[in-house]
């Protein structure tokens, strides 16, 4: 069992943790790829506040607060006041920053969208792409993860894929009190913590893509281009990724 966290009281940390995120690598990644990277991994905003995103080094990163309380929170019955399960510290419910309200809009009406574009998070107008004026016919139009079963750790069903996501994140070896903080998250909101090398841990959350469209299944970004005539929807959620001996997939998966 992972060392608790050596917290000294209920606070912030209950229910939220800061962290730098990596979103590309800026040596090996094209800009098209870094900023399909990018679209991608800010869109998912349901239990992630990301900063602006910036450079360092060869390095595209991004400050985030990562929404998921530690499971040593317990709620006393008024839902009020809370005890920390491991040391016994008591007092009102720490609040989490996340302001359901006030996330962040990607779908701005009409055409226009928030995007990750030449390394700048944007407001732009994606028009639709135009059908080919000799194109065949389609005889199956059919999104075929529209009635897939497939659900997420949390047992949300629908589009698991546009639902959770892994994070690298650039945590070094001599912060161990972040990491025992980041261990200690509620799962499966963010589980599956481990150490990938002496600057990196990886851990994967819960956070649905806030390009998903009302039916909780289609793309907002579906079929519409960027300025320079590429997709919109980042390569990352169309190209199926080679999965390895001990990749599984999401249950119910359509294409597994």
């Amino acid at each position: 069992m992972p060392t608790p966290p050596d917290c000294r009281s209920l606070g912030r940390q209950c229910q939220d943790l800061q962290v730098t995120v990596r979103v590309a690598d800026l040596a090996d990644d094209s800009q098209t790829l870094q900023d399909a990277a990018a679209t991608w991994m800010l869109g998912h905003t349901e239990r992630i506040t990301f900063g602006t995103a910036y450079v360092d080094g060869d390095e595209l990163l991004v400050d985030a607060t990562l929404h998921a309380p530690c499971k040593h929170l317990r709620l006393d019955a008024d839902n009020r006041t809370a005890t920390c399960g491991v040391y016994g510290y008591q007092g009102r419910v720490p609040r989490s920053t996340q302001k359901h309200d006030q996330r962040p809009t990607l779908d701005r009406g009409g055409d226009r969208y928030q995007v990750f574009y030449k390394r700048r998070n944007r407001v732009l107008s994606l028009p639709l792409k135009r059908a080919a004026r000799r194109a065949l016919p389609v005889t199956n139009t059919d999104n075929p993860c529209a009635t897939a079963p497939c659900r997420t750790a949390d047992n949300t069903r629908g589009s698991a894929c546009c639902r959770d996501l892994t994070l690298e994140l650039a945590l070094t070896e001599a912060e161990s009190e972040m990491e025992a903080l980041l261990r200690a998250r509620k799962s499966p909101y963010l589980c599956k913590v481990s150490r990938e090398d002496d600057e990196t841990v990886e851990c994967e959350v819960i956070s649905a893509c806030g390009y998903l469209g009302t039916d909780g299944v289609s793309c907002v970004l579906h079929d519409r281009l960027l300025p320079n005539g590429r997709n919109a929807k980042p390569s990352i959620c169309y190209e199926w990724p080679d999965l390895g001996p001990d990749d599984t997939g999401h249950p119910g998966c359509a294409f597994i």
